[in-house]
């Protein structure tokens, strides 16, 4: 890469003294797409929607299918090769797709259609429009001028594009791909693992370590040495405190004491290592701290959301707090337990308003508990594998990181790519 060059000021920014800015429908076809969808027909073509737009490319997950003979003539909605789709409307408005040769002859629906000229690579153009510049400060700005989010050809014909040399353009989607492609491998491989996962906790938490026989009991089949018992027979419950209406009140928070809430559960992997609020003196008065090593489970919203505190915590009463006693259940043990029996947990909340369970429904919660020296094994193999999602995980974060900054150095010239002579 090479940095002493000069630059100069544009409405996007400081850009290279050899580049240009220019409005996209400068060097663009941007059309509608069909609209609502005609009749469907399973063997028909297929249809893209917003829904199927993701970051750049295009998924298969709720994809439908059309009658081709029902697109009108009067319309261009089908897609070719090196075309980019833009969500105009919705939730997503601004999510942008690139049209491989897998989607050549598809339909778009409702979104809108970017068929650049030859003096643009889509790949860079794709890029370009998902960057933090693009999404935040322009699709932003288009986007709050209604109640319904939304774009449309003109507004995207007005965005403003940098263009270097088409060389470098291709030379800057090359390496961002290979850092996608990255991203995607170890997305895959945490898929994977998550997989595993589930498999070994469907089989070690109702058949065991090596167990031979079983026996039928109120809550299925499990092994004959197994007991079958209430939450609360092995284990001590606490609901979380915090009544204060309205919960969100200023002046009970941004002090020192962690308070964690039923989203900080659910994005936990098994452990809860971080939190992203606190209470003050005035708020810890009317809470509770709950020590490190507490179960927390989610009672009402997500039900049955799990982990364990890695720090004493405070938590509002959608939250129980589950102390295993030590002679008859392992911590983490029944930590994975409760995760694989989460579907069980929101079988039996009663039907309301808002799905919740209370302690008395948690406490007679009957589970299958192994000796503790199984428990102890069960809980060390699970581990074993949330210990490689948590890698992995972290690694992801890492290559995001990584892409986000080369984006930004990139895609507005400050670091200038080395093309081959």
């Amino acid at each position: 890469m090479r940095n002493n060059q000069m630059f100069k000021d544009t409405e996007i920014g400081s850009i290279p003294e050899d580049w240009k800015v220019m409005k996209l429908g400068e060097k663009a076809n941007v059309r509608y797409g069909l609209g609502q969808p005609p009749a469907l027909e399973t063997n028909g073509i297929p249809m893209i929607r917003a829904t199927n737009v993701k970051r750049g490319k295009i998924a298969r997950e709720g994809l439908i299918f059309i009658n081709p003979n029902a697109v009108p003539n009067s319309r261009d909605p089908l897609l070719r090769a090196r075309d980019i789709l833009v969500v105009r409307s919705g939730a997503y408005t601004g999510d942008v797709a690139l049209v491989t040769k897998e989607w050549e002859g598809a339909v778009a629906g409702y979104d809108l259609i970017v068929s650049p000229s030859d003096a643009i690579d889509s790949e860079f153009l794709t890029y370009y429009l998902l960057s933090p510049w693009v999404q935040k400060r322009h699709f932003m700005g288009l986007k709050v001028r209604s109640a319904q989010p939304h774009l449309n050809s003109s507004q995207l014909e007005e965005t403003p594009i940098p263009l270097p040399p088409l060389p470098e353009q291709k030379k800057i989607a090359e390496i961002l791909s290979t850092v996608d492609q990255a991203i995607e491998k170890v997305g895959e491989a945490i898929e994977k693992t998550r997989k595993l996962k589930k498999g070994l906790m469907q089989e070690l938490l109702t058949k065991g370590i090596g167990r031979k026989e079983f026996k039928d009991t109120e809550i299925g089949r499990i092994p004959r040495e197994w007991a079958v018992s209430r939450l609360g027979e092995i284990s001590k419950l606490e609901r979380g405190k915090f009544a204060f209406r309205p919960r969100n009140d200023p002046r009970f928070y941004n002090g020192k004491y962690p308070f964690i809430q039923t989203g900080d559960i659910g994005e936990a992997n098994g452990i809860i290592k971080t939190y992203s609020q606190t209470l003050n003196e005035e708020g810890f008065k009317i809470s509770k701290l709950f020590k490190k090593g507490t179960i927390v489970i989610s009672i009402a919203g997500n039900i049955g959301d799990v982990g364990i505190l890695n720090f004493d915590s405070c938590f509002p009463d959608s939250v129980v707090g589950i102390s295993a006693n030590d002679d008859k259940a392992n911590t983490l043990f029944l930590m994975y337990l409760l995760q694989g029996f989460k579907t069980e947990l929101n079988s039996i909340a009663p039907r309301s308003t808002q799905k919740n369970i209370n302690l008395e429904i948690l406490g007679t919660f009957k589970l299958p508990i192994p000796p503790l020296t199984e428990q102890q094994k069960i809980a060390e193999i699970l581990s074993g594998v949330d210990g490689r999602l948590d890698l992995l995980s972290k690694r992801k974060e890492r290559l995001e990181k990584v892409k986000k900054g080369v984006m930004n150095d990139l895609l507005m010239g400050r670091k200038r790519v080395r093309l081959e002579v």
